[in-house]
């Protein structure tokens, strides 16, 4: 079988048409990123940040025709859009620099990925943690950082609680390490008992040191660990961090989902791709009996990520060793590695990882124009 080819891929993008422009979307430049990887194809189709949540056909069309071609064994392309850089002293997304300062926030890292929940209690800062160290177990150098000023708790997930940043001679503190990423956390500067106490632009100026003083070396990509909802945290982290892309969890509930909607739609609204939405405490197995229950309802976060256009990262259980091993600072995805929890997780970070990849190119590479 002869090998697959760019030539081969952009040959079959040819025959799918804008709808609205009436050309293909190869001659219309909007393909970029495109990779080929062992008959794993990643590509983007740029569009107009206003059109997006339109184009999932399109998309979805984009991947059936690449999917044909002899040879190719899974497709995957996402709707991107080229977000214009803000000048120094405006608020916008994606310069990565806070009014006024000339040191740019994480210069050495090279993905960064929101998780997000747009409510408290759906298990979004154990999927962080998890999926941290899942991207860890696959040989990236992750660092994760707990953006969730008021009620920090990755130290406690972690197992690090007691464990305190050093200072540097210049000032700036190293990171906690545990399990071999890198850490931080307003909860290692503050006692756990605490109460943090502040107005919106003090946890604005909390989270810009936090980023910018602390030597988070290079990465392949950083975690953040967002609070839940749409408040004055979200909007410094769209602001101020060239956000790769965001994930969204949620649990089935119709509640859960109705708030999960407005934090994709928020992310949408300031240009932060979203690299899809995990169902938690999907299932629940009787640990006595293996009876299935379905808890807080079964596959509404899938339902909701077809009606957003969003893709479905993956469903994770509701289960008590879950549950223990966070709570004993013994993340599953270590200490049960061969486990199928930690294979989930493994397999969410995975399409995550691989959406990020072709964002990344898709910014950073030129685009690929063939007439």
């Amino acid at each position: 079988m002869p090998q697959l080819t760019e030539k081969d891929v952009l040959a079959a993008l040819r025959g799918v048409q804008d709808p609205d422009r009436g050309r293909d979307v190869v001659g219309l430049g909007m393909i970029s990123g495109l990779t080929l990887r062992g008959g794993h194809v990643t590509f983007a189709i740029e569009v107009d940040p206003a059109r997006g949540p339109t184009l999932e056909p399109l998309r979805k069309a984009a991947e059936r025709a690449v999917e044909a071609l002899p040879g190719v064994l899974t497709v995957s392309a996402v709707l991107t859009a080229e977000r214009p850089a803000a000048p120094a002293q405006a608020h916008g997304h994606g310069h990565g620099q806070a009014p006024g300062q000339d040191t740019p926030l994480l210069p050495g890292v090279k993905a960064i990925i929101a998780v997000s929940s747009g409510k408290g209690g759906v298990g979004k800062s154990t999927t962080a943690t998890n999926l941290a160290l899942a991207f860890k177990a696959m040989g990236l150098t992750v660092g994760l950082f707990d953006a969730d000023v008021f009620g920090p708790s990755q130290p406690r997930l972690l197992g690090v609680a007691d464990a305190k940043p050093v200072a540097t001679a210049d000032e700036r503190l190293n990171p906690v390490e545990a399990y071999g990423i890198k850490v931080m956390s307003m909860g290692f500067l503050v006692p756990e008992d605490n109460p943090i106490v502040w107005r919106g632009p003090m946890v604005m100026g909390a989270l810009e040191q936090l980023l910018r003083d602390v030597n988070w070396g290079t990465l392949d990509v950083l975690v953040v660990d967002m609070p839940p909802g749409t408040g004055d945290t979200q909007l410094t982290m769209t602001q101020r961090v060239p956000l790769t892309g965001a994930i969204i969890v949620s649990t089935p509930q119709d509640i859960a989902l109705l708030d999960a909607r407005k934090g994709l739609n928020m992310f949408r609204k300031v240009d932060v791709p979203v690299l899809g939405i995990i169902e938690n405490m999907s299932t629940y197995h009787c640990p006595n009996c293996g009876h299935e229950a379905h808890i807080f309802g079964h596959g509404g976060a899938r339902a909701e990520a077809a009606k957003l256009s969003a893709d479905f990262l993956g469903e994770l259980p509701l289960d008590i060793d879950i549950r223990t091993t966070s709570d004993e600072g013994r993340p599953i995805t270590v200490s049960q590695p061969d486990g199928p929890h930690a294979q989930a997780y493994r397999a969410i970070a995975q399409k995550a990882w691989d959406k990020a990849q072709v964002l990344l190119s898709a910014r950073k590479g030129p685009k690929i124009v063939m007439d």
